[in-house]
């Protein structure tokens, strides 16, 4: 069944928007070949302590608008400087306010590595996520059908990438497994409802096998917020609105960094 709600117009909106770049995917993946070497995203993930994955995120189709304004390449800076381990950009345009200038721009500013965030559906969004400097990029299972999940993992693969496939339930899991995903994400957002259950990466997230990486992902503001992830095993948690909208992105990212990781 394809997916419903807001993730479904984001995803239709994803497909239209790679059908306007598909004729032009070899003079992406050439320019893309031209790029540096991307940085190791799941290594950087296996600390002592909880790694932040800290967002550049302008609005969300469930809060709006969050930080109109902010500068992407000074903002991921300032997480960079508050120990961020990761960066992940929002280059979705519609409801996000994103686009693939902001990706390259923190590419080029910070020494971490860096994730496209978007609802990527086709080969060609993940070579101009390699294009524009992108370590790894982010997989719906959701958003995508079996098959095309499989494509997708290939591309990766072949751009010079690595995945950050993100679940929900059970069932996703085993397909994540089965395209042996090796970073797993477990969003406590229902990206159909938009609704929140921070619950969901707690229970889920066990039973992610020791050799992957797990990420919690979405609820989660303040440093209390972290620990019920960290009790249960996550490699790191990827925080969004929190720190794109304060005042102070690098304290904001300090103050998260100190919670110490547990072996599942």
């Amino acid at each position: 069944m394809p997916p419903i709600g807001t993730l479904g117009d984001l995803t239709r909106a994803a497909h239209e928007r790679a059908a306007h770049v598909a004729a032009q995917l070899n003079e992406i993946r050439a320019a893309a070949l031209d790029v540096a070497p991307s940085l190791p995203f799941a290594i950087r993930l296996r600390q002592p302590t909880i790694c932040i994955i800290a967002e550049v995120k302008r609005a969300s189709p469930s809060k709006g608008d969050i930080a109109p304004g902010l500068d992407a390449a000074a903002q991921a800076a300032a997480y960079e400087l508050g120990g961020a381990a990761a960066i992940s950009v929002l280059t979705e345009p519609s409801r996000f306010g994103g686009s693939l200038q902001d990706l390259r721009a923190v590419a080029q500013r910070v020494a971490v590595p860096v994730i496209r965030k978007d609802f990527l559906v086709h080969p060609v969004q993940l070579w101009e996520a390699r294009a524009a400097g992108a370590s790894a990029a982010l997989l719906i299972v959701r958003a995508l059908s079996p098959d095309l999940l499989a494509t997708l993992m290939h591309a990766v693969q072949e751009a010079g990438l690595e995945a950050l496939v993100e679940v929900r339930d059970e069932s996703e899991l085993e397909r994540a497994l089965d395209v042996n995903a090796r970073v797993i994400g477990v969003n406590n957002r229902n990206l159909e409802t938009l609704i929140i259950d921070v619950a969901t990466a707690p229970a889920l997230v066990p039973r992610i096998p020791a050799d992957r990486i797990a990420i919690a992902e979405s609820g989660m503001r303040q440093l209390d917020d972290l620990r019920p992830a960290a009790d249960a095993g996550a490699d790191a948690v990827l925080i969004g609105s929190a720190v794109s909208a304060h005042a102070d992105p690098q304290a904001a990212v300090r103050a998260l960094a100190s919670v110490p990781r547990r072996d599942r």
